[in-house]
């Protein structure tokens, strides 16, 4: 009854900027499908075509489009540019047209480095099915089953082993975020590598991050992947990649880098691998150290959109059972697998790097 009348205090504007959270919030998906829509449209690239500046009609020119969905089209342009993926500037006169460009987001959906890869896989319903039981899923017992093997029979390991179609969409995102980031690691914190002569990307995938250390810093690298990874891993590079599993044994070097892995699993699994990293490397005299690329909730820039982004990814590596940790909790995994110090460098947007010494 008190809820009832204290609503019924509100005045009509409370009221409808109430509606219009709730609103914003129900309609988010939209603003997440529209740019599935570009993505798969390639509208960035028929822009880029035309020098990064296009209206309606040249953009139609260059996407697969039915041509009685073009104002279909301009609907889909003018979401867009409100959410900021494209900008508009506005025709002179009532007859001209729209000219559509680029913006310092959909750049990286063109040319290197090129975000439009992960992002697919992100916007796949393969990842995006999953989210439609999640309420269903907090009445399930934790660890099992994970958001993912609810939805899917399997975990996303197991499906990405066994489904070419799938692999191939994740390695590709895969590469694409590796490419991007560690261009700005390089640049921006390069440091964090100076003074190791050999390094160990453990679940590295195709190498991309350890080929950018080894290139850009002159680095020994190595890459330790599942058997079914490193057997489609490529040729003619300087890095070395060996099939292995992380749980079991990790090979010796000097450094053994950690990029976007451990957020993937439990705390228990977590120092477990961190335990097999500290076996492999020296002592910190002698330069060992693990360099983790991962999100440190809270840490970095303090901004709604940094914060909201943090929450959000959390709630999305959730679906396979892993965890966006806070400075707390990587803290307790860190000390729990034997290592004496560390070190968070917030350098990385929402991600920081932390360099964890034995």
């Amino acid at each position: 009854m008190a809820l009832a009348a204290e609503t019924q205090r509100c005045t009509g504007q409370a009221l409808l900027d109430a509606q219009l959270d709730l609103w914003h919030h129900t309609f988010g998906y939209i603003k997440s499908m529209a740019l599935k829509s570009a993505l798969d449209l390639r509208i960035a690239d028929a822009i880029h075509h035309h020098g990064g500046a296009a209206t309606l009609p040249q953009i139609v020119t260059k996407v697969t489009l039915h041509p009685s969905k073009t104002p279909c089209l301009r609907r889909l342009m003018r979401a867009l540019t409100v959410t900021g993926v494209f900008s508009a500037q506005h025709p002179a006169d009532d007859g001209g047209e729209h000219v559509y460009r680029l913006t310092p987001a959909s750049r990286l959906l063109v040319g290197s480095p090129n975000l439009a890869p992960f992002l697919t896989l992100v916007v796949d319903s393969v990842f995006v099915s999953p989210f439609f039981g999640l309420g269903e899923w907090f009445q399930h017992e934790l660890p099992d089953p994970s958001l993912f093997n609810m939805t899917h029979g399997q975990a996303v390991w197991d499906m990405a082993s066994h489904n070419a179609t799938f692999d191939k969409l994740f390695n590709e995102g895969m590469i694409a975020d590796s490419g991007f980031i560690m261009d700005v690691v390089i640049k921006e914190c390069g440091d964090v590598f100076q003074g190791i002569s050999s390094l160990v990307d453990v679940a590295g995938g195709f190498g991309e991050a350890a080929q950018a250390i080894s290139k850009a810093l002159h680095v020994k690298c190595i890459v330790l992947d599942l058997p079914h990874v490193v057997a489609n891993a490529p040729a003619g590079t300087d890095v070395k990649y060996i099939a292995g599993d992380m749980f079991e044994s990790i090979p010796p070097a000097n450094a053994i880098f950690l990029k976007w892995v451990l957020h993937d699993w439990g705390d228990a699994d977590c120092v477990k691998i961190l335990k097999n990293c500290k076996k492999a490397i020296p002592s910190r005299d002698a330069g060992g150290k693990v360099v983790i690329l991962d999100m440190v909730v809270g840490v970095g820039p303090s901004d709604t959109k940094h914060r909201e982004t943090q929450a959000l990814f959390d709630l999305f590596i959730m679906f396979v059972n892993g965890v966006e940790r806070d400075e707390k909790e990587w803290k307790k995994i860190i000390f729990e697998a034997g290592f004496s110090d560390y070190k968070i460098k917030p350098v990385l947007g929402v991600r920081s790097i932390l360099e964890v010494y034995p």
